[in-house]
């Protein structure tokens, strides 16, 4: 991917780390994911699947890991799937402080057990400081599983109060193997996808465009991509989404 253009304020990348377990050699390495996101500059990671406290991600707390090694000292966590040692779940970290952090439950009856994580981010900007509403999803596997899951969503609390001009950004693994969930659900919301849609998924040859990343109210994206390469082969199942947003 480029580099942030010279009039764009924020980088944010959305990806599913698979517990820092490799796609390639199945091998627990969480400083491949480091590395690449080290690289990157984010302003913003939206991480799906980390792990805490897993015999077999050495019972790492990852996303305390993750938010002293990157550099983002705000974070908020929920531990979607919770075992007898150890969990999962989706983070967000920041170079900037949160509140208004909120869980979303999407779990849908006997299905896998899914949700979103939100925060509001404060961000300053020419003497002041700009809200950034910010969603990190997790959907199921089957269509109407999220169908059922976006309008679920769509009318919760931290979402159904935001005024349409307020900069948000949805993002996340959302399991969308036809690349169809922006135009079918998203748009009809208000929003855009930073950009064309990218397969992000198998990480080795990327097939289908399983994550994606939306733009809603007075933000609007300057770069969008993916990173490849070696070490995002090898770093996750999943490729790593990138965009770089500037406000409007």
């Amino acid at each position: 991917m480029e580099k942030v253009h010279e009039n764009a304020h924020l980088r944010l990348v959305t990806w599913n780390i698979h517990k820092g377990i490799g796609g390639l050699d199945r091998r627990y390495r969480l400083e491949r994911v480091v590395e690449l996101l080290i690289h990157q500059k984010p302003d913003f990671v939206l991480l799906q699947e980390v792990a805490e406290g897993m015999p077999s991600t050495r019972r790492h707390k990852q996303v305390e890991l993750l938010s002293s090694a990157l550099g983002l000292p705000y974070f908020a966590y929920n531990k979607e799937h919770s075992f007898r040692i150890g969990g999962y779940g989706n983070a967000i970290l920041s170079r900037f402080q949160l509140s208004d952090i909120a869980h979303v439950d999407l779990t849908i009856g006997w299905h896998k057990k899914r949700g979103a994580i939100c925060a509001r981010a404060h961000v300053p900007h020419n003497g002041h400081v700009r809200s950034l509403v910010i969603f990190n999803l997790h959907l199921g596997l089957i269509g109407a599983e999220r169908a059922e899951q976006l309008g679920r969503f769509f009318r919760c609390d931290a979402f159904s109060g935001l005024h349409l001009r307020t900069p948000i950004v949805i993002g996340g693994d959302m399991n969308d193997l036809w690349g169809s969930i922006g135009q079918r659900f998203l748009a009809p919301a208000g929003f855009k996808r930073a950009g064309k849609g990218f397969n992000t998924f198998p990480a080795i040859l990327p097939a289908r465009p399983l994550d994606a990343i939306f733009l809603r109210g007075d933000l609007r994206s300057v770069h969008y991509g993916t990173r490849r390469g070696a070490l995002a082969r090898a770093a996750s199942d999943h490729l790593p989404l990138i965009v770089d947003l500037e406000w409007v």
